[in-house]
């Protein structure tokens, strides 16, 4: 690959599509690799990238991203969500007891029902006052009457109460405990790919799109992000390999496509951030990107998404998703160069090609395929160049 020049501000392992190293032919695949092999669409190709994101994170038809923004601050915001400019988590792994989630989860239900503010309080404090009405003609006294109404109006109002520090207070918890977890994420700082059997080079997974089938033969499709080496990333207790799922909410496999667009762009540094308003908060600290910004060719204001969703509501979010849907399944996703093909001997005999026509391969896997033909890489590098993989 060409010397590109490393951008500053990241670590020197950080990735970027001209810079992938010479790497160590892939394996022999075992049985579970010639199985999966058999649900695999396609092998999706490194660099060349369109620049369009899924739909679903192009337009959130949910603001909650910017209601926890709001609520959380600038630094919360940045340390405990899932994604920001350094790494793209995976889950956020909660290190408590099952007592305490499923303590938790009945406090949140019962002080949010209950709650003057935003819950039912108010309609069953009206219902018990009717019935206090009522009963005030068969009680013995005045206060026997109304004791069951000043109960249920003491009841709402701990539970707005509690409800307004849980709603304000929380994130002290969690920060304190430090329960949100980054050990499973893709770093875009470092370059790496971060999980429980170790932390491995961006460059040394793939992505496939894999199907599924339900009993009515009804098919799906999810994006796999594999570890090209499996003898150094198999989970000891299952055996299988490391790999990671990103589905979407759609049936369309071009979005698939763009789902890993984006998330190469992400972790290439040479790239600016994608364009997508959970990133928006963070954009100003990638160096990338902050420079891709101040130089004008972002050409949105600074504030665009968080505008934007200040101004317009579900029905018109949806509206815009669906443009952008047409939008990537328009998009020419196939027949793009590979560029892990120059660094990796037998890259293209070792797993599943991509086909011209991905959506129709899709649907009909038998009939006429014809595969993207790419150059392999040359296998006459030194033994040595090749062994940088294999730790």
């Amino acid at each position: 690959m060409t010397d590109a020049v490393q951008p500053e501000g990241y670590e020197e392992t950080a990735f970027t599509a001209e810079r992938i190293p010479r790497q160590a032919p892939p394996p022999p695949k075992g049985k579970l690799g010639k199985l999966g092999d058999a649900f695999d669409v396609a092998r999706l190709p490194w660099g060349n990238y369109i620049g369009i994101n899924p739909s679903e994170f192009e337009y959130e038809n949910k603001i909650g991203w910017m209601r926890s923004y709001k609520y959380m601050g600038e630094k919360d915001y940045h340390d405990y969500n899932m994604i920001n400019e350094s790494r793209w988590s995976q889950f956020v792994d909660e290190d408590i007891s099952l007592i305490y989630r499923f303590l938790r989860f009945w406090f949140v239900v019962l002080t949010h029902f209950f709650s003057f503010i935003g819950g039912a309080g108010w309609f069953v404090t009206g219902v018990v006052a009717v019935c206090t009405i009522l009963f005030l003609f068969a009680a013995d006294t005045i206060l026997a009457a109304l004791t069951p109404l000043a109960i249920v109006v003491a009841v709402c109002g701990l539970c707005t109460v509690l409800r307004r520090l849980f709603e304000t207070q929380s994130i002290r918890f969690y920060k304190s405990n430090k329960n949100w977890s980054d050990d499973v994420a893709f770093c875009r700082r470092s370059g790496l790919v971060k999980s429980f059997q170790g932390n491995f080079p961006f460059y040394e997974f793939d992505a496939f799109i894999e199907m599924s089938a339900d009993m009515k033969g009804n098919q799906y499709h999810t994006l796999k992000v594999r570890h090209r080496y499996p003898q150094f990333s198999k989970d000891n207790r299952s055996g299988l390999p490391l790999e990671f799922t990103f589905p979407t909410d759609t049936g369309s496999i071009a979005e698939r496509y763009a789902m890993w667009d984006m998330l190469s762009r992400f972790m290439d540094v040479s790239q600016p951030l994608p364009d997508i308003p959970r990133l928006e908060p963070f954009r100003h600290l990638d160096p990338t990107t902050r420079a891709y910004d101040e130089a004008g060719k972002r050409g949105r204001p600074a504030t665009y998404w968080r505008d934007l969703y200040a101004k317009v509501d579900e029905k018109e979010l949806t509206r815009l998703r669906w443009e952008h849907h047409e939008k990537v399944n328009a998009a020419p996703w196939g027949s793009r160069p590979d560029l892990m093909a120059q660094s990796v001997p037998g890259y293209e005999n070792s797993y599943t090609a991509e086909p011209e026509d991905v959506n129709a391969y899709a649907h009909a896997p038998t009939k006429n395929v014809r595969f993207v033909e790419r150059p392999d890489a040359a296998s006459s590098e030194s033994s040595s160049d090749q062994q940088n993989t294999q730790r």
